[in-house]
């Protein structure tokens, strides 16, 4: 069963890559490196020790502060401050709101009888479950999906403007949780210290940003992402009918499939060598994750959507320190998205008339749109 709707996902190039060039540098720019290869890829995620997360460690943009571009130990600490919001007890008690925010989302399309599946469901219901957590009020979503689509995206200058937004956002709400304390995310930042210090501005504005962004955007294109699959192979969708213990294994081969994430990247602390390539000091690598997860030597027939793949070693959700760290949460929200998705909506179909485009982000397999039909 196999599916590449008009090359969305540029499948042949990447191996064509693995194959003729799987460590190059990137085109006329002698400093950066494009890594293809699974076993490459993987070595670069996990050793910290020569590939740094921190490519601008003298950067004053709060996502520089953020645990996403720290290597340890300042990474291990600030890791430990956040992991006990997404422990599985934690993640578990989520279930219920996720199931009725899942369900208010389907009310209202089931009015119309058709949605955008991004904007009117896969978007929402990460960052309304998000920003709960962080403690913001989740009338601001809209804003939200576009700060988090412009920090994705391939334009510089949105980046640096959603940046300031951003940052002004939480630092007026950093500052009203210092004077009056809640039950949220954001009150434990703020409270947070690590070897009796403060967190700084910048990290906890930074911490901030990373959470809604990445608590939304890889949540949103995997679900985007399942329903497409699900409903261009009518063979899974009829499995999943008849089985729903299969969803699980469906949503690990969509993270594998489609790669929400594609694409990170490291820069290169000390020279080394990666596969037969001299990479030097200060260089950047690009690790393309996407064409890790279709790496033939890893997965028996990569170009094929198959929900029984097992075992499925993908790097969707990355791999060592960096591992997503609300990875159960993006499983749990997708899982309860699909599964009621197919029970209310069973033969919900894609509106053909409007032909598929993806957004302009390198980083991300990201649709603009899905419009759905719910029969």
């Amino acid at each position: 069963m196999e599916w590449n709707e008009n090359g969305l996902l540029p499948l042949e190039w990447f191996k064509k890559m693995r194959r003729e060039s799987p460590v190059v540098l990137s085109g006329n720019d002698d400093q950066v490196w494009e890594v293809f290869d699974y076993d490459d890829v993987k070595a670069v995620f996990t050793n910290h020790d020569i590939y740094s997360s921190s490519p601008f460690p003298d950067s004053e943009d709060p996502l520089e502060h953020s645990i996403l571009r720290q290597d340890p130990p300042k990474h291990r600490q600030l890791r430990r401050l956040v992991t006990q919001a997404f422990t599985p007890r934690v993640v578990e008690s989520l279930a219920p709101k996720i199931q009725s925010i899942t369900t208010s989302l389907l009310d209202e399309a089931e009015k119309k009888g058709r949605m955008d599946a991004i904007a009117d469901f896969a978007s929402p219901l990460p960052i309304v479950v998000i920003a709960e957590m962080l403690g913001v009020s989740r009338d601001h979503r809209e804003q939200f999906k576009a700060w988090s689509d412009a920090l994705v995206g391939n334009s510089g200058e949105a980046f640096n403007q959603c940046q300031r937004e951003m940052s002004e956002y939480f630092a007026e709400i950093a500052e009203d949780r210092k004077r009056h304390p809640q039950d949220d995310l954001v009150t434990k930042l703020v409270e947070a210290r690590i070897d009796n210090e403060h967190l700084t501005d910048l990290e906890i504005i930074g911490f901030c940003i990373l959470l809604l962004v990445a608590g939304n955007e890889t949540t949103t294109n995997l679900i985007a992402s399942a329903m497409l699959g699900f409903d261009s192979l009518p063979d899974v969708r009829a499995q999943l009918l008849s089985d729903r213990s299969l969803i699980p294994g469906a949503l690990e081969e969509a993270f594998r499939y489609f790669s929400p994430v594609q694409l990170m990247f490291r820069r290169v602390k000390q020279d080394t060598v990666l596969g037969g390539q001299e990479l030097k000091q200060g260089q950047f690598v690009h690790i393309w994750m996407a064409s890790a997860n279709h790496d033939e030597k890893v997965f028996d027939r990569p170009e094929e959507f198959n929900i029984h793949r097992n075992p499925n070693p993908h790097l969707g959700l990355g791999s060592g320190i960096h591992y997503c760290l609300g990875s159960q949460l993006a499983r749990l929200e997708s899982k309860i998205a699909i599964e009621t998705l197919l029970d209310r909506f069973p033969k919900y179909r894609r509106d053909r008339v409007k032909e598929l485009a993806r957004m302009d982000s390198t980083m991300m397999f990201a649709l603009k749109e899905l419009p759905i039909v719910l029969t």
